[in-house]
């Protein structure tokens, strides 16, 4: 039976890792893998994260089974963390396996309550947004977010996509530092799309897997906070492997809100959504989070380290705009000063993508996104010529 499988595309940021882990050149550079580096190259354990183990390592007294949805003090946190004050008597919320797993049950829940459905993605997007909006057989539709031109918003075209959705449909967001352009609404356009999403009927589903990347912990939550106070209902999938740094633990949460007659029952399909998938979810992860941000002093040094964090990469961004200014006596590069996040679309063709890889061992992604993490103050003059040299 199982030779009738047929074989899987392959991933292409994996098999870009893979080329890049085979190139045996001396100085070469990874900007493909969507990973936070600092500036030794390395994705460091954060010492909050390394204080919470400890802490649990001497109090924790079981490895029994957590509550069906997660346990409530890391539900909770998170939701204060994202939405500053949350309303109880709409909030319903489930401990996921890592952001990926809160997107697929957040659809899961979508499907059940709306079995014909199509889900509005911003084009481009994150690639596994359609590959499991494809696996799962959920009909899909673009809107138009990214100006080759400006590399900014193309947001006239976003609003006019997106007035076409239907009651019952679900448009994904991506609340800060989209991935993969790093271009982001500005306050006055999340209100009008606020108000597209209160006049067509549609449902949000947030993606909020940068939170603290961007512009900080609550400018970053401000989209999504808009949205969620203004809609009845709205879905937000979260990560906790970026702001954290705990990618392998697997950690992210799937919050709805509805109205208040519906919280209970959502809650509980929710809940219904874990036992049919992987049962009790993962708590080591949640854990440490919550440890985090229960403890006053461990929360103020993990703010403190994660804005060293978010620093470090506007740095980046100011020191490589300003190479490529230098370089082509023009400012049509300022935009990677503006974007926001690990990412950036630098608007290469692939050839020019394959030219940088060829002549200057800089992995990227075919589509030209970078990841602004994976350089140094040392790597970014490098590809600063690369790009020049390469006609982007």
């Amino acid at each position: 039976m199982l030779g009738n499988l047929k074989p899987q595309q392959p991933d292409k940021i994996l098999a870009l890792m893979g080329e890049f882990r085979a190139d045996t050149r001396q100085g070469k550079i990874d900007l493909g893998v969507g990973v936070y580096k600092d500036a030794s190259g390395n994705t460091p354990i954060m010492r909050a994260v390394k204080a919470a183990e400890q802490r649990m390592l001497e109090t924790e007294t079981t490895k029994s089974y957590t509550a069906l949805p997660g346990e409530p003090a890391f539900r909770d946190a998170m939701a204060a963390m994202i939405l500053g004050e949350p309303p109880a008597d709409r909030l319903a919320s489930l401990a996921t396996v890592g952001g990926t797993g809160a997107i697929r049950q957040g659809l899961e829940l979508a499907r059940m309550a709306s079995p014909g459905l199509t889900v509005w993605y911003s084009d481009p997007t994150w690639p596994n947004h359609l590959s499991i909006l494809d696996f799962m057989g959920i009909p899909k539709r673009a809107y138009r977010y990214f100006d080759a031109e400006t590399r900014g918003v193309d947001f006239e075209g976003m609003a006019a996509d997106l007035a076409q959705a239907q009651p019952g449909d679900v448009v994904l967001l991506h609340g800060c530092c989209h991935n993969p352009t790093g271009a982001n609404l500005t306050a006055t356009q999340w209100e009008e799309v606020a108000g597209l999403l209160e006049r067509t009927g549609a449902l949000p589903l947030i993606d909020l897997a940068y939170q603290g990347f961007g512009d900080g912990l609550d400018q970053d939550a401000e989209g999504t906070r808009l949205i969620a106070a203004r809609l009845p209902e709205t879905l937000i999938a979260a990560s906790c492997s970026k702001n954290f740094g705990i990618y392998r633990e697997r950690t992210g949460v799937l919050l709805a809100l509805s109205y208040p007659a519906a919280r209970d029952l959502t809650q509980g399909a929710m809940a219904f959504l874990n036992r049919q998938t992987y049962s009790f979810p993962p708590d080591h992860g949640a854990r440490i989070v919550s440890t985090i941000l229960g403890d006053a002093e461990l929360a103020a040094d993990w703010k403190a380290e994660l804005e060293e964090v978010r620093n470090h990469m506007l740095a980046l961004r100011s020191q490589l705009a300003g190479e490529l200014r230098d370089l082509t006596g023009s400012n049509r590069f300022d935009f990677i000063e503006e974007h926001r996040g690990m990412f950036s679309r630098l608007g290469a063709t692939p050839e020019q993508v394959e030219a940088i890889k060829r002549d200057a061992a800089i992995y990227i992604v075919g589509d030209s996104r970078i990841n602004i993490a994976g350089l140094n103050r040392d790597t970014v003059p490098i590809l600063a010529r690369a790009i020049v040299e390469a006609g982007v």
